[in-house]
């Protein structure tokens, strides 16, 4: 019986989160009984010593990195807040470089994708990192175009996740890819994890990643849009609420949120529907006139845009199986 054989890159200062939901995810898999080719994971490190992890907690290597050859299945860069150090040690770059050349499939987790684009990896291929090191991603490698919205990205045979507890995400997609969606589900079964996320959902919600307005007249709004969004919600009315101009309104929008009332007030419509598929049964016209959409097809249309599936694929995700 063959292997798979995967590769996740360590160094000091990684993240522990970043390997272990990829290592305990994979070996789950084995455990639960991975049809013919099972995983056989290692963690290389520079020197094939321990690494202490950012956590300050020290992780044993299976091997060196300079003396690990393919061919491999996965090789899989962690990232952590080493990651800079990491990306700047040409050694390091040049053997993930060469393994990469070796492998069927080659991801990164979080701040990795530092380390795959000073690789050229990703180079002319669309990538995604923690929302907090996307800027800063793009700005060093323009050659890569940088999504900070999605929790993982596949371009080709390259993948990248976005950070922390998005590796089990990206690893979940990897043993439903490998092996069906079944044995996928099992794993996030037993390792307790609410749901499998599909790698477009966002990393964060509109309704925990945007500050509380200080304008105070702009926060009013926000607070009166999110508890009806089934309203009337068009700039005039909102304009008229708050007793100023469209036009003023529109600035301070601009100046607070980064974005016009009418997209704001889309957002928050999707965000809601999605809520209520994920947390009712509610059939998706009565979603669609409670968040506001009015019809299913145009709950369906904002849904393409806004998560790139459709609401019953997005309800069927989202929604835990039944034990």
């Amino acid at each position: 019986m063959g292997e798979r054989a995967v590769v996740v890159v360590a160094y000091e200062a990684a993240e522990l989160l970043d390997i272990a939901c990829v290592t305990t995810g994979l070996a789950m898999a084995n455990e639960l009984g991975a049809p013919g080719t099972p995983y056989a994971v290692r963690v290389v490190a520079p020197g094939g010593g321990p690494v202490r992890c950012g956590t300050g907690l020290a992780l044993g290597s299976d091997a060196a990195l300079e003396r690990t050859k393919g061919p491999l299945d996965t090789l899989i860069v962690s990232g952590g807040t080493g990651v800079e150090r990491a990306a700047a040690d040409p050694r390091l770059v040049g053997h993930v470089r060469r393994l990469a050349r070796e492998c069927r499939r080659v991801a990164s987790v979080c701040t990795g994708a530092g380390i795959l684009a000073a690789a050229g990896i990703l180079a002319g291929r669309r990538a995604t990192t923690h929302w907090r090191f996307a800027p800063h991603l793009a700005a060093l490698h323009p050659e890569v175009s940088v999504d900070p919205a999605p929790l993982w990205i596949r371009d080709g045979n390259v993948y990248t996740a976005a950070g922390i507890t998005s590796a089990l995400d990206l690893t979940l997609a990897f043993i439903e890819e490998d092996h069906g969606a079944e044995l996928a589900r099992q794993v996030a079964r037993h390792l307790v994890v609410y749901l499998q996320r599909p790698g477009n959902q966002a990393q964060m919600s509109l309704f925990t990643a945007t500050p509380a307005p200080r304008d105070d007249t702009v926060r009013a709004l926000v607070e009166y849009i999110a508890a009806h969004p089934a309203g009337d919600l068009g700039t005039e009315a909102l304009a008229a609420r708050a007793g100023m101009t469209a036009r003023h309104l529109a600035r301070l929008f601009t100046q607070h949120l980064g974005r016009s009332p009418g997209r704001y007030v889309r957002l928050v419509r999707v965000e809601t529907a999605a809520q209520l598929l994920a947390s009712t049964t509610l059939p998706v016209a009565s979603v669609a006139a409670r968040c506001g959409l009015g019809t299913p097809e145009a709950l369906r249309k904002a849904f393409a845009a806004h998560y790139g599936i459709t609401p019953s694929a997005y309800r069927a995700v989202m929604r835990p199986a039944s034990p």
